[in-house]
């Protein structure tokens, strides 16, 4: 979960973001908040550039933008970064190898965040025990660690990650799940839902069409589609 920055130094890909409201943007550099809904894109057979994963606070510091504003949007990376967004661009094409290109982002992201915005020190230490927790947790308790009342602990969490508590325990439950999915060793999907604190096995599948688009024996099989002789120990039980 969190925040996805794209820097591009090849063709364009043909970005839909999760609001779904148009046909899809031409982006070679873009952001990609956070949020519940499914972000497409799309590229003519091949495509260059490097995908950098972002916590939201991390965003927050290191783009030095509120990452409400960016929650289920993706932005062109000249609207956060300005002349900077090309400029590194630029700089990781003109690039010989990988580890010149690692050494670049290092460099430009590292003075960003220093010079960025810091997180409230209350909700780092909220959003650290959720994420512990996977997103199994109470509410209630965050508001007990941090004396806020829940209209100013959602107000906080909106502006500095994009999210409200309850969407980013909702996320982190469904990451955990995905992960657990993806383990080498089967595991039947009840028993996922239930370690990942789902009601029921249900509940975990609408969530997870929810959230990836997909149901998870269609994500598991597109995860191991390239992989010659791997799959599930059994089939898994069918989604209801």
């Amino acid at each position: 979960m969190g925040v996805v920055l794209i820097v591009g130094f090849g063709e364009p890909l043909l970005v839909v973001d999760a609001s779904g409201g148009d046909s899809g943007r031409q982006l070679s550099s873009f952001v990609g908040g956070p949020g519940e809904g499914v972000t497409s894109t799309q590229h003519a057979g091949a495509q260059d550039g490097v995908e950098v994963r972002l916590t939201p606070l991390g965003a927050y510091q290191l783009l030095g933008v509120p990452t409400g504003e960016l929650a289920e949007r993706v932005v062109a990376l000249d609207e956060v970064m300005g002349r900077r967004a090309a400029q590194l661009s630029e700089r990781l094409a003109e690039a010989t190898n990988w580890k010149s290109r690692f050494a670049i982002l290092d460099e430009v992201f590292v003075r960003a965040a220093e010079s960025g915005p810091r997180p409230d020190r209350n909700l780092v230490a909220a959003w650290s025990r959720l994420a512990h927790c996977h997103g199994d947790l109470a509410i209630g308790e965050l508001l007990s660690d941090t004396g806020w009342s829940r209209r100013r602990l959602a107000e906080r969490f909106r502006a500095q990650t994009g999210l409200t508590p309850k969407s980013a325990a909702r996320i982190m439950r469904f990451a955990h799940a995905r992960d657990l999915l993806t383990r080498p060793g089967h595991r039947s999907l009840a028993s996922i839902a239930l370690s990942c604190g789902y009601c029921d096995q249900a509940h975990f599948n609408r969530d997870f069409r929810a959230l990836a688009g997909c149901t998870p024996t269609e994500y598991l099989a597109a995860q191991l589609a390239d992989v010659p002789g791997t799959g599930p120990a059994s089939p898994l039980p069918a989604e209801r």
